[in-house]
């Protein structure tokens, strides 16, 4: 089972959140009733929809992980799924989107977003294997 598989079996017994098509077209959504929250890609990235004062308010802890990537303008940041600890990064940061949008209401989680997620807006590298030697 995949990082992705993995974090979408844990994520889709919240009772908050339902599964779906991604409004991208690309991959598996969650949503919750305000809107949707993640966008499952591949068997590594998803890209989670944040509010503008949770990016804001987490901004430095989010640029500090090398599991983020931070789109500037876009609600949206892209997480890259390289290990366990990852998963448990993308589990924290649900709850705090899930939060973000119930304090906001549902005409402010509605309103549309410039970008509906960051598929093709970020690149993503691969981590450095560990030397062998």
């Amino acid at each position: 089972m995949t990082l992705a598989e993995r974090a979408m079996k844990r994520l889709e017994v919240w009772p908050d959140l339902s599964t779906g098509q991604a409004s991208c077209g690309a991959g598996r959504a969650l949503r919750s009733v305000h809107s949707e929250i993640l966008h499952f890609h591949s068997d590594r990235d998803v890209d989670l929809h944040l509010t503008v004062p949770a990016i804001r308010r987490i901004h430095s802890d989010l640029m500090e992980s090398t599991a983020v990537r931070v789109v500037p303008g876009s609600r949206w940041v892209t997480v890259h799924l390289d290990c366990d600890t990852d998963v448990d990064l993308l589990m924290s940061l649900v709850s705090v989107a899930l939060k973000a949008h119930l304090s906001q209401g549902p005409v402010a989680a509605a309103a549309p977003s410039p970008y509906t997620c960051n598929l093709h807006r970020v690149t993503l590298v691969p981590r450095d294997e560990p030397d062998d030697r």
